[in-house]
């Protein structure tokens, strides 16, 4: 089948293989994505284990927290120097200090919210036209805590990176000191015990067939058994890398977030990161084109 150029350069984006590579995957796999993805895999030809989700849209990350309700949220833009502006700065505090007290938990509602008597999408329209790109507020959550747990915050350079934590215990020098590394680490589960029996089974699927398309390429094949110990050796150093618990604290690399934590008598009862942009692709400029585009 054909597949588009779009097409390839995104999947291209998602795991670093080179352009026929991907032109190939998607062929193979009738222009599924998810599935190309799969094939890179199996072949060992994707980066994507090791390359992070493109980040490209502009904006800030940001969080508030007020007693027991704390929110996170993404407000963009579509380049760095409105990002940078003042204004912008200003309109997401203003934006923050609201939802905070609303306390909304659907998108639905959290539009509906009233900044300055006016409606929040209808802020987000007059500041589109204001400024002339679009603004959005792209994603927001409410997390919520019981008395006795503790909240942890920590906005990266500016807002690019931002994470929430709730915490069972400990203190919240603990709590921002965790949040602080989920900012850095991007966990995306804290602990194994809650990835699905699912995506398990997937991955190691993928696992097995990226082995033994290597065992079939190489001079020194190795047995079925060693195989499989193989797969399971890869799949847990995966599951570790993505798992709360089992990373090594970027404070102190010699112990595990596990160990930190039951140092301080803290567990981690839930957690939220945003990284401004990630999995937005950003358009393409050529300020050459734009500037003779001008002149005609």
């Amino acid at each position: 089948m054909a597949v588009s150029a779009k097409l390839v350069k995104e999947l291209r984006d998602k795991t670093g293989a080179g352009l026929m590579d991907c032109k190939k995957a998607l062929v193979e796999n009738n222009g599924d994505l998810e599935k190309s993805l799969d094939w890179l895999r199996e072949k060992g030809i994707s980066k994507a284990e090791k390359k992070s989700s493109r980040i490209a849209a502009e904006g800030i990350a940001e969080v508030k927290v007020e007693g027991n309700n704390a929110i996170i949220f993404e407000l963009n833009c579509e380049t760095d120097f409105v990002a940078k502006n003042d204004k912008f700065k200003n309109l997401v505090t203003k934006i923050g200090d609201s939802l905070i007290k609303a306390a909304k938990t659907t998108e639905e509602e959290v539009l509906e919210v009233e900044i300055d008597g006016k409606p929040l999408k209808e802020v987000l329209l007059n500041e589109t036209a204001t400024i002339g790109e679009k603004i959005t507020l792209r994603r927001y959550e409410l997390m919520t805590k019981e008395d006795k747990q503790v909240f942890g915050s920590y906005v990266h350079f500016g807002g690019s990176i931002a994470s929430l934590v709730v915490l069972e215990g400990g203190n919240e020098e603990v709590a921002r000191n965790i949040a602080m590394h989920i900012a850095a680490s991007n966990p995306q589960y804290i602990s194994r015990d809650e990835i699905s029996e699912d995506i398990i089974k997937h991955e190691t699927e993928v696992l097995k067939a990226q082995a033994l398309n290597e065992n079939a390429e190489s001079d020194k094949p190795k047995p079925e058994n060693i195989i499989e110990k193989m797969v399971v050796g890869r799949l847990n150093k995966n599951f570790q890398e993505i798992c709360l618990l089992s990373q090594s604290y970027v404070k102190n690399p010699d112990e595990t977030i596990k160990s930190y934590l039951k140092s301080q008598g803290a567990s981690v009862a839930s957690f939220k990161r945003l990284a401004v942009g990630e999995g937005i692709e950003k358009k393409e400029e050529n300020f050459a084109e734009e500037v003779m585009s001008q002149s005609r």
